[in-house]
């Protein structure tokens, strides 16, 4: 019997030690800002990430851009495919963005052929990645940001934060968006205060109702050399 006790007391103890280990991982040791700077700095340090960008729709009549999925790098340079609405007809096009030229092969072209992507209503590629004024700068100019839910996926645990992103700032990454608009937005960030996703909302089009675009980060640490095609 006293042997039985002595067990049960050390297994009590054992989960106790583990349950309070568990909630410390768990529980972020910096402030909501303190986490997005480190995030942004994660971000601007990589030598690459796999992006993904995407909204389920646009509002009726808008050109603009639907998604982009590719590899962005700090060269600045961009590699990937986007799908873009324009005069009501959905396309996609293979990118290639460096050197300050974005290079697109259009559906039934043979070849690359250098585009302006603003005539899509769609940002240059690689400017994504600038630490002044890509999609890591949305981090530090968030506004009145608070710490919401967090969730464990397997052995990762994702934090997430809400705010708001003043529009100067949103114009910077999607120049058509409405720069005097507050957009709202939610980060999440992994325990290794790395931005995994951000969903922002608001006027991103000139006369048309809010949008909603989500950007995903994968795959941080890439090394892909992207040139001209």
């Amino acid at each position: 019997m006293r042997t039985a006790r002595l067990l049960v007391v050390l297994l009590s103890l054992l989960a106790a030690t583990v349950l309070a280990g568990c909630g410390a991982s768990d529980k972020p040791s910096t402030s909501p800002r303190q986490t997005l700077a480190a995030a942004k700095r994660n971000l601007d340090r990589t030598s690459g990430v796999r992006i993904g960008l995407s909204t389920p729709r646009l509002p009726s009549g808008v050109s603009g851009l639907l998604s982009a999925q590719g590899v962005g790098t700090h060269a600045p340079a961009f590699a990937g495919t986007i799908k873009v609405a324009a005069a009501g007809i959905t396309a996609d096009a293979s990118v290639v963005a460096v050197d300050g030229q974005v290079h697109a092969k259009l559906p039934f072209s043979l070849k690359f052929v250098t585009i302006d992507p603003a005539d899509y209503g769609a940002p240059n590629p690689a400017d994504l990645m600038s630490s002044r004024r890509g999609l890591s700068s949305l981090l530090t100019s968030a506004e009145h940001v608070k710490q919401g839910k967090q969730v464990r996926q397997g052995k990762v645990v994702l934090h997430s934060y809400t705010g708001t992103v003043p529009g100067r700032a949103v114009t910077a990454v999607l120049p058509s968006a409405s720069a005097k608009a507050d957009f709202d937005a939610t980060f999440t960030v992994t325990d290794k205060q790395r931005l995994a996703k951000a969903v922002l909302t608001g006027p991103f089009y000139p006369r048309a109702g809010d949008v909603t675009y989500t950007v995903t980060f994968d795959d941080y640490g890439i090394h892909k050399k992207i040139t001209a095609p």
